[in-house]
């Protein structure tokens, strides 16, 4: 579906599938559990789901002669961070609009993992004071405009590259990818589990898996606390998505499924629940999720397993999305462990 678009390689190549057989053995489970490590794709600043996504970004960018990248997040966005990284590969400035979406008074919270990164790697950082919300900000026009003032030929990137117009397509790439996979392995997953926020990451799965009848079984894990408005986002950019890739089917609501119980009580605040499943993946796996995105997907994934949700012996994969330096901003939270 996707050979019409251009593409600037980043990643590494294909992400491995491991299976999850010690987690799956201490929760007691008839099912098969999987990770395809996306947080692994790149040597980009530790990389992430949105190495992905700016694979086929980088070429629009490209071709409009920026000089500087331009994008928005929280203080600990992973977005910001692969950005970052993409704009020093490329050579260009990159200014970065850091909002205050997580309200954490941990002291080295601005200071360590992924805003420590962009200004090793050189980023223009402005700090703004506003809260949460995945819709297209002013602080983010602004800081365009800004670059236009002094002379730069920005270019946009929403926050999670997720309201770009091509944002979608590197996860429908990842539906693609695990195809081919599975053809390889000589299985194939019931069920894929993704961290859901700002949306491209759910819209382009949902899309790519579409094509062979599973949109429905990409179940998203709300980590936004604002389930509504991920929801609709996840549908209008899967809309869009289908229609630039030529899908050939309608994308519906229903197609969005976003088990909304895990985003508690904040976003960017992980719940005793979500510690416990950091914990827990990381005891039995080595595999580390971080307190905003992939641990709340990750409680999200065990809840649903101990519920009984999933048939019994349905694979799932687990798609992990990177996102680990954010962990560093709670230090007091895993003093002890």
């Amino acid at each position: 579906m996707l050979e019409k678009f251009k593409r600037f390689p980043l990643m590494f190549g294909p992400t491995p599938i491991e299976p999850l057989s010690r987690l799956s053995a201490r929760l007691g489970s008839s099912v098969e559990l999987y990770a395809k490590r996306d947080d692994c794709n790149s040597g980009l600043a530790f990389g992430g789901n949105k190495i992905r996504k700016l694979e086929y970004i980088v070429p629009d960018a490209i071709a409009s002669h920026a000089d500087t990248l331009v994008t928005i997040g929280g203080v600990q966005s992973n977005h910001t961070r692969q950005v970052a990284a993409v704009a020093a590969k490329l050579g260009l400035k990159c200014r970065l609009v850091q909002e205050n979406w997580v309200p954490i008074d941990d002291t080295v919270y601005d200071r360590v993992g992924n805003i420590l990164l962009s200004r090793v790697m050189g980023a223009e950082i402005e700090f703004v004071d506003q809260g949460f919300d995945i819709g297209i900000r002013d602080s983010w026009n602004r800081a365009l405009q800004e670059v236009k003032a002094g002379g730069g030929n920005p270019y946009a990137i929403p926050a999670g590259a997720s309201m770009h117009k091509y944002g979608g397509l590197g996860y429908v790439g990842f539906a693609e990818e695990v195809r081919g996979q599975e053809a390889q392995m000589g299985i194939t997953f019931d069920f894929i589990i993704v961290c859901t926020v700002t949306g491209s990451t759910h819209a382009g799965m949902l899309v790519g898996f579409a094509k062979d009848g599973r949109a429905r079984q990409v179940i998203g894990i709300d980590a936004s606390a604002t389930p509504n408005k991920t929801r609709n986002q996840v549908l209008e950019i899967a809309k869009n998505t289908a229609d630039l890739v030529g899908l050939g089917q309608d994308i519906t609501v229903d197609d969005v499924v976003l088990k909304e119980d895990y985003a508690y009580p904040a976003y960017g605040i992980p719940s005793s629940e979500t510690n416990e499943a950091i914990r827990l993946c990381a005891r039995t796996e080595g595999m580390i999720t971080d307190p905003v995105y992939e641990g709340k997907s990750m409680q999200g994934l065990i809840d649903l397993i101990q519920q009984g949700f999933f048939p019994e012996g349905s694979r799932i994969l687990y798609a992990h999305l990177g996102g680990v330096p954010a962990i560093n901003g709670y230090s007091a939270t895993f003093l002890n462990g």
